[in-house]
């Protein structure tokens, strides 16, 4: 993603009605002592806020709104500080054309009724409720965007001492970051599809406009290519760097080690080369031995990409891939599982993959193990052996949906310790509160690809804002 785009550009502007500021005096001064106190607390490393101050006449609106456009905003908030028109409100929201959310916060939890009974200016009692008067024009502002089919968000509470309030605020703001960053994100797509598996195949069209993902086709032959030309010295770094990221057992040949290390370098270089932010792959390179030895060597490379911010899926899974860089620009993970079998007498389902690992969600070091076949797939050589790290994990599978395109389908459970299949893939043992049966048929019932994404805690609620911020559905079976 270029520089100049990283940052999320928010919109604030805040509500009011120009006809209070000469009734009621320090009233609009107070109000926008409201819109700055709402500006700070919104402010982070990762965010660029735009305040447009408070908005009071159809006039000033206009010219907040041809600011939104200037401005390059990704989200609008609206604070409702007071009673405001519907009509100054709209010229802003319909210009921006970005998603909504209408803050309906007043200053504190209560009016103090003691003192404000006690003030004996009644007009001053009436510029005091005023400050308070938020929750007013929310359905007004509700009603027109509804009869208009302008999608919004709400979060109603305090200015001031309301944690819950304001971590949903941030919710909806980390929900906005990752949209945008998948905004400015390009894709990766190289060989074909895994003959067969009918499941995983989508429409690019769809991936590109849902997600608004770049796509690059990358040739297979570009990355041998690249690895004829990796230097000693690069291949002597790039395994330096294997021990340190992986845990690599004895039983790891050192031929193995550097056919994996020469392949990863060349990857890192296409990946840097291409801009690309996440990637999909799948090729059997049988009949031509470079390609042969580039694809059965590339699991330790892709591992250490999905490690490093930039997911990497098998099987050309380019939906799942897209879950997983949810996953890790969630900063919670983001591996490669499916299912592997059930443990009835546990009521566990035991899930995992072959293929890249993230050492994000890993319990300890990923471990690294030869392997004299890749069941299913061409080859022989080195692969990665994870479990996740016990406790709250989320799956996340993006799922084909005749009316929107994709559909985002969640499951909350845990990951518990037990034994494992020591397969040299990622397997690790799931608790959902539906029980093994009832998760698996609930599941499946919604047609997803047999490919998902697991990211460590909760994330249920989070993700249903990215779905929302990106029109499409969010189901969460458990």
């Amino acid at each position: 993603m270029q520089s100049e785009y990283r940052k999320l550009r928010v919109g604030l502007v805040g509500l009011g009605l120009e006809a209070y500021w000469s009734q009621f005096e320090g009233l609009e001064a107070r109000l926008l002592g409201y819109l700055h106190e709402a500006a700070d607390m919104v402010a982070a490393e990762s965010r660029e806020i735009v305040n447009l101050g408070l908005v009071d006449t159809p006039e000033v609106a206009l010219d907040a709104a041809h600011r939104c456009r200037r401005e390059d905003i990704d989200i609008l908030l609206v604070y409702v500080t007071t009673y405001a028109l519907s009509s100054t409100v709209l010229p802003v929201i319909k210009r921006a054309k970005v998603p909504v959310i209408l803050l309906n916060l007043q200053p504190e939890a209560a009016i103090d009724y003691e003192r404000f009974n006690a003030m004996e200016d009644r007009t001053a009692m009436t510029g005091d409720w005023l400050a308070y008067c938020s929750a007013c024009p929310v359905p007004e502002i509700a009603n027109v965007l509804r009869r208009l089919d302008i999608p919004f968000h709400q979060i109603t509470g305090m200015l001031r001492n309301d944690p819950p309030c304001w971590m949903e605020l941030e919710e909806w703001l980390r929900a906005a970051e990752v949209v945008h960053a998948l905004a400015h994100s390009r894709l990766g797509l190289m060989g074909h599809y895994y003959g067969g598996m009918l499941d995983i195949a989508t429409d690019l069209v769809q991936v590109s406009g849902r997600f608004n993902l770049h796509i690059e086709i990358l040739e297979v032959d570009e990355l041998t290519a690249r690895r004829r030309e990796v230097s000693e010295s690069s291949l002597e770094g790039k395994l330096a760097e294997f021990r340190e990221f992986f845990s690599v057992g004895e039983d790891c040949s050192d031929v193995e080690l550097a056919r994996a290390a020469r392949t990863s370098v060349a990857l890192d270089a296409l990946v840097r080369d291409k801009d690309l932010d996440l990637m999909a792959y799948y090729y059997k390179g049988s009949g031509v031995a470079e390609n042969y030895k580039m694809m059965s060597s590339i699991i330790l490379g892709t591992s250490m990409l999905t490690g490093r911010g930039v997911p990497v899926a098998g099987e050309y899974e380019v939906k799942n891939v897209i879950a997983m860089k949810i996953m890790d620009l969630l900063g919670c993970g983001g591996s490669f599982t499916e299912y592997y079998a059930m443990d009835f007498n546990e009521d566990l389902v035991l899930m995992g993959h072959d293929g890249p690992g993230h050492i994000g969600v890993a319990e300890g070091k990923i471990k690294v193990r030869p392997l004299t076949v890749y069941h299913g797939k061409v080859g022989a050589g080195l692969s990665v052996e994870m479990s996740v790290k016990h406790g709250p994990v989320t799956l996340l599978s993006v799922v084909e949906d005749k009316s929107c395109g994709f559909m985002l389908l969640m499951a909350e459970g845990e990951s518990v310790p037990g034994p494992i299949l020591q397969i040299g893939n990622t397997n690790s043992r799931y608790r959902f509160p539906l029980g093994a049966r009832g998760f698996a048929e609930t599941w499946n019932s919604h047609g997803p690809a047999h490919h998902c994404a697991i990211g460590l805690g909760h994330q249920a609620s989070q993700i249903r804002k990215i779905a929302a911020l990106l029109g499409l559905t969010a189901l969460q079976i458990c």
